[in-house]
Order: structure tokens, then C-alpha cells, then sequence
């Protein structure tokens, strides 16, 4: 510029040659075409779909942001496209595998297509190739994904793989084969996905999931993600209710149903749940027994009947019981105590066997960090009367009148003596259980009938025919705890009321556990009940004992929990 500011004009031999000039316009041309190019593909890269992140990387994010963006895919997919209404299935994982385990490495069965579903539980991606561990029905088979087997070309398959992850429901369509390393797998041809897991499973890398509060409150995370532990528990729990239900049909027990809201809490000692039935306007329990109900079925004509269900008892949570637990009944007319404790050994001796493989289980008792008990159901199994056994170990005998101020008097002097706890009301029956409880139910260890039981400890029992104050009654102990009641049923309803008398008077002195007063019952047996056995069992604990469990919440699908974040 000059110094006044104005450019410099070039003078005539300043000109541009040209040469220069044709290099300068071919230049900036150049240039017009590849800002052209750039914004092209600016364009394009705003419209194309962002490639997802690695699985593996997403499992590094926060919780939330992972939710975040799988609701994200769904969205991209749409609603119907990732949740379709049907998917259809062939064959099973399980079948399957069973199949075609014993098929030679490195071959692939041409021959037949197969269709099967499950969740993705692994997901591992080697170049082209994407591997996904399935899980259906239980049972684990591989899935290998290459790009070039799959049916909808090469973009379908990048798109459907970069939507799955760990806990997505998938349906795979292939064929079976082995690799070379001998693992039997599906190799697909077509994978859908049939519902996304839009929640971060717990990382394998940390150990899964092991918290027991969210195992037990989530149940169906803990069936996700400890899938072959958890469903073993259970199929055994399925296999104690079928095993009972198949030995009482093949010897004509007719299964029934009855009431489990009654008007008088009945059947057994236990404190029951209130409710109120609104059309009625009348306050009722729910049941703590079905027994009463039973045998008026009995009297009915109904001579060998059960029943498998839900009973109701609001007593405290802890490892061996819980509010609402599962039980059998059976009565079967013209049988005694004598008969239920050879049926009993026959039933259970053949259960352990069948679902075990042996007579002998071993349960981990103190702890799985312990050496296990060993428990042998070889039948016979051993009887200790008693009272007898009682009166042996402490060293007494006890007055005729167990209800007597003499007797009552010696039971607290026992209690004293042994620092045996025995919260109020200290009557003789719950004082006498405390006792038993104390020096010889922990001789049990093998599995033993406790038997012939006092009058006042058993309210709806028969009375022994040789021993005065007794009754034909048993109480099977396994491990130190009881599993099994049962007596020779109570007949006659003059002395089922005096009884029922005795346990009103109970009740007011504040015994919330002793039975209510039944009068439909005893009328009842006015039409007459027939010499009759009755037994009872406890499905739950069988199942920990024969599952090798610790605490009943195992063993219950959805246990009783305290509210999340109170005390």
C-alpha cells in the first residue's frame, strides 16, 4: 500500500503471466472441490447411525448412563421392533445339548436348521466373529456369529450385533456344531432380539451377584445372574412336592383343597394373622393348619386324604422360619401312630434316596467353611419316648398331674437349674417343649421320633393306651430340628372339647399361641370320625436339608423381607 493507504495498482510490466494465472484458478478449483467434498460428508456422517460403543466399554460406564442408552437403542429400534410378540422355538437349549454333546470337533451339522431362544449371559467379540454364552431352560450352549453366514448380508449383521448385550433375550436361528476346540455351539445365520435388558447385570469380573439382601429381594436377578445355583435349589424343592404327591396318590390319597381364611385359627399352637372380610363384616385368620378342615373330610367319608399348601403363622423371621411357609397333611382312617411311623420312614428313607442318590446326605450345618453332618436315613429310624428320656437325663420324676402347682413348681426349679430360657406365660406344656428342647432334641442328628407326648402338649391328639397322661403321638427330628407331627387323631368329642377348654383358658392368660375354641369342629366329630392317623411336614426345611442350605429365605422364591431401609 502506499502511505497514503490506497493499494498498489500494478504497473503494466507487473502484469501476471499467464502461466500464473492458470495456476492460481486451477488451484482455488481445487479447493472449491474439496470444501464440496467435506460438507458431502459432513452430510452424510450427520444422517448415517453412530457406531455403538463396545460392550465391554459400556460396562465401565455409570449405572444410570448405561440405562440411559439403552433406552436409546430401543428408541432407535422402535417399540415393536424390540419387543416382538413372538418368536418361534424348535427345540430347546437343553434338548439340544443333550442331542448333539457327543458330535466330532470341528464339524457342523448341515442337515437341520434349528430355532431356539434364551438369554445372553457372555458376549465376546474377536474381529468378525461375535460368541454370546445363551442360556435357556437352565442350560448353557455358545452361540458363534460370523458375518459372512449371516442371511440378511453384512449390514444387518453389524446393526443387530452392536444392539446386543449381557442380559438381552435373544432368538438364534443355525445350525448345531462343535469348534475346533470341541465346545458344542449354535452358528448362526439369523439372531433377533426378543427383549433388551435395559439394566447393567452385576460384572462376572467382581463375582456376580452376591449380596444376599438384593438376592433375596430380587429374586429374579438372583435367577439371572446365579442361574444354575439357584434353579438347582428349586427344581429340588419341585422334586420333595412331587415325591410326596406321587407316593400318597399311588396309595389312594385323594389331594384336596380347603379354606385359608377361617373363622377360628385352629390345627395347631402357633399365633395367626388377622384380617377382615368386608361383605361379611366379620373379622378371620388366615389358616395356621388345614388340619381341622381335613378331618371333617375324614368324617365325611373322604378316608385317605392331603393336602399341599401355604400356612400363615405371625411369629418371628429367622433361618428356619418364616411368616408364610409350606406343608403337607395327610389322614388316612384306620391307621394309628405305629402305622404313620413306618409309613413315615418308608416315605422319607425312599424320598432322600430318589432325589439324593444315597440314604446318607451330608448337610453343612455350622457353615459351608465347616466340615458337613453327615445324615444317614437308612430306615429304621430310632424312637425316644418322651418323658422317660426326660426324667433320665435330668434325674427326676415328674408328678402324674403335669398341670399340678407340684409340677409346675419343679419345671421352674428345672428351668432355673439349667439356665434354660422360658419366656412367659411358663405353662407346663411350653416349659416342658423348652426343656425337651434343651437335652434331647440336640441328641437328633439322625433321624428320630420323639414320641408319646403329654396330654396338655398335645391338645388334639389321642390318648396312649398304656401310658396314663400321655398320647400316641410323634414328632420326627432331623439335625436338631423337627420336621415331622403327627399323632393318632383325637375321636371323641366330648374329650376334644374339655381340651379345647383347657386351651381357651390357656389363651386367657395370655398364651397368643394356644388353639381357639372350634365347636363346628366338634360337632363334627359327633357324626363320628373314624380311628384316624394324621401327619404333617414341613416342605421348606426338607428342601434346605436335601439342598444344603443354610437359611429358609434360600429356599422360598420370594421370602419375607423387612422394608427396604428400615432398621
Amino acid at each position: 500500500q502506499s502511505t497514503w493507504g490506497f493499494p498498489n495498482i500494478p504497473m503494466a510490466d507487473e502484469q501476471l503471466s499467464k502461466n500464473e494465472m492458470k495456476k492460481r484458478a486451477k488451484a482455488e478449483k481445487t479447493a472449491a472441490k474439496k470444501a464440496e467434498k467435506a460438507e458431502l460428508r459432513a452430510e452424510q456422517d450427520a444422517t448415517k447411525p453412530q457406531k455403538a460403543a463396545k460392550p465391554e466399554a459400556e460396562e465401565e460406564l455409570d449405572p444410570t448412563q448405561y440405562h440411559q442408552n439403552r433406552l436409546k437403542v430401543v428408541q432407535d429400534m422402535g417399540v415393536q421392533k424390540a419387543y416382538p410378540h413372538k418368536y418361534h422355538v424348535n427345540i430347546a437349549v437343553p434338548v439340544l445339548v443333550h442331542r448333539y454333546q457327543d458330535i466330532d470337533s470341528g464339524s457342523v451339522l448341515e442337515s437341520e436348521v434349528f430355532r431356539v431362544a434364551g438369554r445372553v449371559m457372555v458376549v465376546r467379540v474377536m474381529g468378525k466373529l461375535n460368541f454370546y454364552d445363551l442360556i435357556g431352560e437352565g442350560t448353557k450352549i455358545q452361540i458363534v456369529c460370523a458375518v459372512q453366514d449371516h442371511t440378511a448380508g453384512a449390514e444387518s449383521f453389524d446393526k443387530i450385533h452392536s444392539q446386543l448385550r449381557r442380559g438381552d433375550i435373544i432368538g438364534v436361528q443355525g445350525r448345531v456344531g462343535k469348534t475346533k476346540k470341541g465346545e458344542l455351539s449354535l452358528f448362526a445365520n439369523d439372531v433377533t432380539l426378543l427383549a433388551p435388558c435395559l439394566h447393567m447385570l452385576p460384572s462376572e469380573k467382581g463375582g456376580g451377584l452376591t449380596d444376599v439382601e438384593v438376592r433375596y429381594r430380587r429374586r429374579y436377578l438372583d435367577l439371572i445372574c446365579n442361574h444354575q445355583r439357584v434353579r438347582t435349589v428349586f427344581e429340588k424343592r419341585a422334586a420333595v412336592i412331587n415325591y410326596l404327591r406321587s407316593f400318597l396318590t399311588q396309595r389312594r390319597f385323594l389331594e384336596v383343597e380347603t379354606p385359608m381364611m377361617n373363622m377360628v385359627p385352629g390345627g395347631a399352637v402357633a399365633k395367626p394373622f388377622e384380617t377382615y372380610h368386608n361383605d361379611l363384616k366379620q373379622k378371620m385368620f388366615m389358616r395356621i393348619a388345614p388340619e381341622l378342615y381335613l378331618k371333617m373330610l375324614v368324617v365325611g367319608g373322604l378316608e385317605r386324604v392331603f393336602e399341599i399348601g401355604r400356612q400363615f403363622r405371625n411369629e418371628s423371621i429367622d433361618m428356619t422360619h418364616n411368616p408364610e411357609f409350606t406343608s403337607i397333611e395327610f389322614y388316612m382312617a384306620f391307621a394309628d401312630y405305629n402305622d404313620l411311623m413306618a409309613l413315615t420312614e418308608e416315605l422319607l428313607s425312599g424320598m432322600v434316596l430318589s432325589i439324593n442318590g444315597s440314604y446318607v446326605v451330608e448337610y453343612h450345618a455350622n457353615g459351608h467353611d465347616q466340615p458337613p453332618v453327615r445324615i444317614d436315613f437308612t430306615p429304621p429310624f430310632r424312637r425316644i419316648p418322651m418323658l422317660p428320656e426326660l426324667e433320665k437325663l435330668l434325674g427326676v420324676t415328674f408328678p402324674k398331674d403335669l398341670d399340678s402347682e407340684e409340677s409346675i413348681t419343679m419345671l421352674k426349679g428345672l428351668l432355673a437349674k439349667h439356665d434354660v430360657t422360658c419366656s412367659p406365660p411358663q405353662t407346663p406344656a411350653r416349659m416342658l417343649d423348652k426343656l425337651v428342647g434343651h437335652f434331647i432334641e440336640v441328641q437328633c442328628i439322625n433321624p428320630t421320633f420323639i414320641c408319646d407326648h403329654p396330654q396338655l402338649m398335645s391338645p388334639l391328639a389321642k390318648w396312649h393306651r398304656d401310658h396314663e397322661g400321655m398320647t400316641e403321638r410323634f414328632e420326627l427330628f432331623i439335625n436338631k430340628m423337627e420336621y415331622c407331627n403327627a399323632y393318632t387323631e383325637l375321636n371323641n368329642p366330648i374329650k376334644q372339647r374339655e381340651l379345647f377348654e383347657d386351651q381357651a383358658k390357656a389363651k386367657a392368660a395370655g398364651d397368643d399361641e394356644a388353639c381357639g375354641y372350634d365347636e363346628e369342629f366338634c360337632t363334627a366329630l359327633e357324626y363320628g370320625l373314624s380311628p384316624t392317623g394324621g401327619w404333617g411336614m414341613g416342605i421348606d426345611r426338607m428342601t434346605m436339608l436335601l439342598s444344603d442350605t443354610l437359611t429358609i429365605k434360600d429356599v422360598l422364591l420370594f421370602p419375607a423381607m423387612k422394608p427396604e431401609g428400615s432398621d
